[in-house]
């Protein structure tokens, strides 16, 4: 591989970098890529990315975590499953489970849960696929299953008041 072509595959995936956060895997996929399949060639640009700091699996697992848990609404167990899938160490993954504030993903999840209850208002299986939905979402079954009694019990949406019926 001609030193031409690593510096400007470098150049790009810097520029890239520079923009949002990316992982080492996605990183090497990209340099694999750009390289024709040379995975020592790309190896090498994935070490002088991370040697200068323009990839750092702790940043992007951390800005990951907080991105899906605010934004997207997913809970700890799904940030957790998709950062494995992404072959991020779970030492890493564990720091950045850190940095999610857990009360405002808590509200979040009441809120996700609120949302869908009004569309089930005539299930007789609301409880069971309210359930099944924030599992989906990655939260853990005693969360989930407190905050749906909390849900039923003190609510002032009259429109969940069904929940308690199963």
């Amino acid at each position: 591989m001609a030193e031409t072509d690593l510096r400007k595959v470098t150049d790009r995936l810097r520029r890239l970098c520079s923009r949002r956060e990316y992982c080492m895997s996605d990183i090497l996929k990209k340099a694999i890529t750009a390289l024709d399949g040379d995975r020592d060639a790309a190896a090498k640009v994935l070490d002088v990315l991370v040697s200068e700091k323009y990839v750092d699996d702790l940043r992007y697992a951390t800005a990951y975590a907080r991105e899906k848990a605010m934004i997207a609404g997913w809970g700890e167990t799904k940030i957790r499953y998709m950062l494995s899938a992404k072959h991020i160490d779970r030492s890493l993954v564990d720091q950045a489970l850190t940095e999610i504030d857990y009360s405002k993903a808590d509200s979040r999840l009441q809120k996700l849960l609120e949302n869908k209850a009004k569309t089930l208002r005539k299930d007789p299986q609301a409880h069971l696929k309210l359930i099944r939905f924030a599992l989906g979402r990655g939260y853990k079954y005693d969360d989930v299953a407190k905050l749906i009694t909390s849900l039923t019990t003190y609510t002032s949406l009259t429109s969940l008041k069904f929940l308690t019926q199963v």
